[in-house]
Parts: structure tokens; sequence; C-alpha cells
């Protein structure tokens, strides 16, 4: 059998306080008629990307609403997540040499994963391109059961075209895709029905939840960084759509203006994404030796408790992506109050609302403007933070998205 993530328990009764009575009631409600039913989510690894938290809630959630949820991860070399990586980034419109050899080393390992997969659920939710041909393999082996949902985290507008043809068919046997934002769905979506849902943040997980300003000190003075000094922040994975080196340049001209600001970019190295240890590399030599730029992964040890202490101290967070599926590292700043400077692009548009939760950019300059700005205003920062914290509240926490999902099973 294929690996499966344990899943912690959770009480949907302790998110009353932050997401509000209706919520949990609405949410009961969609529930009612999916009790019972045997979910699979699947997807490629258990932590290190946003996807990964997502799914620790939803399971939790599911299960204390009495539907049987189960989250399995697929195996894959080396070779195979190179592969996958290279269609994550051609999906998003970039250049790629996709050769039959890849299309082998994919189609292979998929193969060898449906032969450990268990095909007894109502409802198969597939994550991303990575296990996406399962759905194709089992159809020719005569082992289709339920309905099956892809769900797409990234942005397929404008894919590589060789990349994307490849996929599309696996894509139009599905029962339903789900886009994060109706201007990501990509070219030829024909046989499934599509749904477009946000993702969210868990306002109780330990990355969210509230802890005491001493905590907080605490990990920032085990991390070399000086909480009495203003503070610039990245949370992102070291990868060329979060734009890390454009980051640094942009902190740089805002130290001219403020010589004591600090940057920490704290990003996490998940065994799918092998790019991201070449895009670490570069971004340390982009670094050049300033003492003030503190680069963390958690190979530092920082987890879910050390970014929530990073964003709760932050004085400015980034979010400066050049692409993005969605980046709910803005909503989590948000939640903590913290004014955000996003990249005007993809599902950051969607959660800052510009000048008044944050700001969205186009530019290092611009973003470099806007974040000098922040640090001379003190006032502008508490009334962008108090209105993001409500924009959250209202949009982007996960009982919200829970509920979508079940109402679009329930419609299957």
């Amino acid at each position: 059998m294929l690996p499966t993530v344990p899943v912690s328990p959770i009480s949907l009764s302790d998110y009353a306080a932050a997401a509000g009575e209706e919520a949990v009631e609405r949410l009961i409600a969609a529930a009612d008629p999916l009790r019972g039913a045997r979910v699979l989510h699947m997807n490629s690894t258990a932590f290190g990307g946003g996807v990964s938290e997502l799914l620790q809630t939803q399971l939790g959630l599911l299960r204390d609403l009495g539907i049987d949820a189960v989250w399995q991860l697929i195996r894959g070399t080396d070779d195979f997540f190179g592969v996958t990586k290279a269609v994550h980034n051609g999906m998003q419109g970039a250049e790629v040499d996709w050769t039959e050899g890849m299309q082998r080393t994919y189609s292979d390992c998929l193969l060898d994963n449906a032969k450990e997969l268990g095909d007894s659920a109502d409802f198969f939710f597939i994550h991303d391109p990575q296990p996406c041909a399962l759905l194709s393999i089992l159809e020719e082996q005569g082992r289709r059961r339920g309905k099956w949902l892809w769900r797409c985290h990234i942005d397929t507008s404008i894919p590589n075209r060789e990349v994307w043809d490849f996929y599309v068919p696996f894509i139009n046997r599905y029962d339903a895709a789900i886009f994060t934002m109706e201007k990501y769905r990509g070219p030829g979506i024909e046989g499934p029905a599509v749904a477009y849902i946000t993702p969210t943040i868990d306002p109780l997980s330990m990355k969210n939840t509230y802890f005491d300003p001493d905590t907080a000190s605490a990990v920032l003075r085990h991390y070399g960084v000086d909480r009495r000094r203003p503070m610039m922040l990245q949370v992102s994975r070291f990868d060329p759509w979060k734009d890390p080196l454009g980051v640094i340049d942009a902190y740089r001209l805002v130290k001219k203006d403020h010589p004591e600001v600090q940057l920490v970019m704290v990003g996490s190295m998940a065994h799918d994404d092998p790019e991201g240890w070449d895009y670490l590399a570069a971004t340390q030599e982009h670094v050049g030796g300033d003492s003030d730029i503190h680069l963390l992964t958690n190979l530092e040890q920082v987890g879910n408790l050390e970014v929530n202490a990073f964003q709760r101290s932050a004085t400015v967070v980034l979010q400066k992506s050049i692409r993005e599926g969605f980046g709910l590292t803005v909503s989590e700043a948000m939640w903590k109050k913290k004014p955000v400077i996003g990249g005007n692009v993809g599902g950051i548009t969607l959660q800052i609302a510009d000048g008044e939760t944050g700001f969205l950019v186009d530019s290092i300059e611009e973003c470099a403007a806007r974040t000098s700005q922040l640090l001379a205003d003190p006032s502008l920062r508490y009334s962008m933070g108090k209105a993001g914290k409500e924009r959250v509240r209202d949009h982007f926490l996960s009982l919200r998205e829970l509920e979508d999902y079940l109402l679009l099973m329930a419609s299957l």
C-alpha cells in the first residue's frame, strides 16, 4: 500500500471563536448528506508546502464531521520528482525541454504507484500534476471506482503547450477539476465539471494560533534576529517564481532610507522540489555576507511555531511573487494583523485589498518604496493590519474552503 499520512484529531467546535458560529453551522449542514463516505486525498509530500498544511486541517475536520478521510502519498524517485518539478514550471508557462524520456519516467512511476493504490473510496482528491495520471491508468485496468476530483493549486492559464497537451487527456477523465480562480484554468478542459475554490488557512494551527510576545522574542533571539529593529519578512520556498533575489534587491533599496532594517527569509525545503536546493544556493550567494539578512529553513529547525513567531514580529511582510498559485503566507500574515506587500499576480490579488490591507506591486522599486512608506508610518501599519485580519476572517479560513469542497462532492 502507498504511505498513509497520520492526521491529528480536530474538533470543529473549537473553530467557533475564530470563524464564527454561523460558519460552523454551515459546514455541519454541508457535511450531513456525506456522512459515512470514504474520501481519499493524494499528493506527493507530507511537508514543505501549502498543500500539506491544508490537508492536515481538512482531513481532521472531515473525520470530526463523520466522514472517513484518508491521506496517502505517491512514491517517486529523484528522477521522477525532477520531471514533475519541470512539469510544475511548465504548467506555469516556463520553457521546458519536454522529452519522451521524461514522459516515460513519469508514466512508469505512476504505473508502479497504481499497483499499490486501493480503490475502495467514494471520492478521490488528486492534488497537482504529480499523481494526475493515476485515474487514466486505473481506467485502462478496469479498476475505476468512485468520483475523481483533480485539484490544481497552480496557475495554468498560459502553460507550456507541450507539457500541458500531455496532461489534458488525463485531466479530462476526471469528474471535476478544481482551480483556485477562473483565469487559472488551462485550455482544453472539456470533460470534468469545473469549480473555482480558493485555499485558506487554519486559524488554530501552530503556525497561526496566538501565543505570547515573550515566546516570539525567544525564537528571534535564538536565530540572531534583533526584535528591537524593524524587520522585513518573506516566508516562501526558494523558487524563482517567489523572486527571493528581488526581495533582497528591494531590501537593499529600503536600507538606504532605513539603515536599521533587517531581512528575514524563511523557506521550507521539500523532497519533491529538487530545484529548491539550487535556488537556495543562488539566494545565499546573492546575500553576499550581509549580516542583516537571515536565510532560514527547516534544516535549521524552523517549523510552524518559528514561522508564527517571525510573522507576528515582522514590521512588514512581503510575498513578492512574479507568478503565484495563491500564496497563503499573505493570509497568514494578515491574520496576525500585519500589512503585506505582494506581487500583483495570481491569488495574491484576491487576498490583498490594495491600499487597504497592504499593497500590490509590480517591480523591485515599487516594493521598496511601499516598504519604506510602511516603515515610516506606524498608524498606516496598524489600520492595514486590522483590516487584513477581518478580510481573512470573512474569506480565507479553513471552514469556508471545506464547505465548498463538500458542496461540490454532494453535487457529484
